[in-house]
């Protein structure tokens, strides 16, 4: 059974950190690129970190100098991390496995988790 289980959102404070975790099974994650997502009410689903299966990444304008994706193949996670959190921040996270690169910034991935709450008060 495929699962991405996602861990570590919760609240927290503007400027404190957190780090979100996203373990995957019954698939082989390390062959498959990785990502995280964030969504609020009403709007859509948006790229927040990518990595591809060699390593390389992507940030959105808004994570770029403040989050940091990293992934530990041997243990099929993914991680954020997450510094210098702005209450804009504050969304559901979803972490992703795609088999594109292409579309995957899109949303287009192949499998996805059910997601952590991250809460950032000012």
């Amino acid at each position: 059974q495929v699962q991405l289980l996602e861990s570590g959102g919760g609240p927290v404070q503007a400027g404190g950190s957190l780090r979100l975790a996203c373990t995957a099974s019954g698939f082989p994650a390390s062959r498959f690129n990785r990502g995280w997502f964030r969504q609020v009410p009403g709007n859509g689903r948006e790229g927040v970190a990518l990595i591809d299966i060699m390593g390389s990444t992507r940030y959105s304008d808004s994570a770029k100098g403040r989050f940091t994706i990293s992934r530990d193949n041997a243990k099929n996670t993914l991680y954020l991390q997450m510094n210098s959190l702005k209450p804009e921040d504050t969304a559901m996270y979803y972490c992703a496995a795609g088999s594109q690169w292409s579309n995957f910034w899109n949303g287009d991935a192949t499998y996805w988790g059910q997601g952590t709450q991250v809460i950032v008060s000012a």
